[in-house]
């Protein structure tokens, strides 16, 4: 990541601590497989760096015991020496909201 930003290895390892953020903790990463995920990172990041005029963005996340979406297989438990394994979610269609 350093190398591909440009950045020293310890700026990233700041911004990492400074962020709580722990990578090389985590196992596995997965990336949508939605056809139109692109197109809709591009929405929700381009609403944060270039919003509309008179508009407020606002961020839902999902809590640890409320799942926002279904899965397409249920959580894999864990065992000995694994963690627990998660599938994809189901695709969903796009929703927008307009408030006026």
């Amino acid at each position: 990541m350093a190398q591909a930003q440009g950045l020293s290895k310890d700026t990233i390892h700041r911004i990492w601590k400074q962020h709580y953020l722990k990578p090389h903790l985590i196992e596995t990463f997965k990336l949508s497989r939605d056809k139109r995920f692109v197109e809709k990172l591009h929405d929700v990041v381009g609403l944060y760096l270039n919003p509309p005029d008179k508009t407020l963005v606002l961020c839902v996340d999902e809590k640890s015991q409320i799942q926002a979406l279904d899965r397409t297989q249920p959580l894999l438990p864990s065992g000995r020496g694994s963690a627990g394994k998660r599938t994809d979610y189901k695709p969903m269609a796009r929703r927008t909201c307009s408030l006026r």
